[in-house]
């Protein structure tokens, strides 16, 4: 046998690899506002928006929320499967209590866990469950809705679209699969009177309030940066993640940030690159000074790249010291450093 794959492990290959972390950038650092972050997900990266949302509300204009669950719904039980299918609305007639999960997180809040729970009252939420969704359930979602209602939310602030037929997926004007579809890349395409669901734009519109009307021509293009400089394998994050910074934003600080979070099976190692780019997000952060961040969850640790929301990575998943939350909170303060 080659030395070069002497213990099954292809030297070449390693060196390959090895030239290829090097010659990645590292996440720019370009002065982002830090009073003007948001976030949103589908799916397991909804439910990775509430609890980023709930722990860092203090510094975040809002979020947007496809198809995700309450705060904290499956405690420290989330091995169950019986506890998972819950809280994904999966079992009939019952739903878990939104006062008990508030609860919950006012004790995270008394003991400096997450951040105090009066910031959410000046937060903008946007929730979106589609009728024929056959993965989380819109029972589910209507306990997100009454979470953050009983967490002091304005009724203005807190928009609830749930009338259109769509299956489980983000929604977009154009570009996917039909809208009741409940099936990969899980990017479906809706209308309304006639005219496609932008979901991008809207919950974008519904965070940060009147946006110009997203460009025809980007600026710039996706870039994948190292994202192993900001968390560990064992924290189930990819080596490589995304980021959509605008020309101008490059040019001139202040830009506000806002993160995206994929859905299971929507990394970049399943699906390539059509979340970060066919979901409608960077034309509208190219027309209103937005960076948009796309972290990712490997294969590697975990086959479906869902994101942590039932403690696979330890009891702390959905507090500040979440080994993911504290991962793309770097990630953010990265982007809001002065170059």
């Amino acid at each position: 046998m080659s030395l070069l794959c002497r213990g099954g492990c292809c030297l070449l290959c390693l060196l390959v690899w090895a030239l290829r972390a090097s010659a990645m950038e590292a996440l720019p650092a370009v002065g982002a506002d830090k009073q003007a972050t948001s976030v949103s997900g589908l799916s397991s990266g909804a439910f990775m928006a509430v609890q980023y949302q709930v722990a860092f509300s203090s510094g975040l204009k809002g979020a947007g929320i496809v198809a995700g669950g309450p705060y904290y719904c499956t405690g420290t039980l989330g091995k169950d499967p019986a506890i998972v299918s819950l809280c994904m609305g999966q079992v009939p007639t019952m739903a878990p209590s939104a006062l008990l999960l508030l609860q919950a997180a006012r004790g995270f809040a008394e003991n400096g866990r997450i951040d105090a729970l009066a910031n959410l009252k000046k937060a903008r939420i946007y929730v979106f469950s589609g009728r024929q969704d056959a993965v989380v359930l819109p029972r589910i979602v209507d306990s997100t809705v009454e979470f953050f209602r009983r967490a002091g939310v304005p009724v203005h602030a807190l928009r609830y679209d749930s009338s259109l037929p769509a299956g489980h997926a983000f929604i977009t004007e154009d570009y996917g699969n039909a809208c009741s579809a409940n099936a990969a890349p899980y990017i479906s395409h809706c209308e309304v009177h006639g005219k496609g669901y932008d979901q991008a734009g809207i919950l974008l519109r519904h965070i940060y309030g009147k946006l110009r009307a997203p460009v025809e021509n980007m600026s710039a293009s996706v870039a994948e940066f190292d994202q192993r400089e900001f968390a560990a394998q064992e924290t189930g994050l990819a080596d490589t993640a995304y980021v959509y910074v605008p020309a101008a934003c490059r040019a001139q600080g202040g830009c506000r940030v806002h993160v995206v979070f994929h859905g299971c099976l929507q990394s970049a190692g399943q699906i390539g690159d059509r979340f970060y780019t066919q979901t409608g997000y960077n034309r509208w952060a190219d027309s209103n000074r937005i960076i948009v961040l796309y972290p990712q969850v490997g294969k590697d640790t975990q086959p479906n790249s869902c994101w942590d929301w039932i403690g696979y990575t330890g009891p702390d998943y959905a507090t500040r010291q979440g080994p993911q939350m504290m991962a793309v909170k770097k990630m953010v303060e990265r982007l809001q450093t002065l170059p």
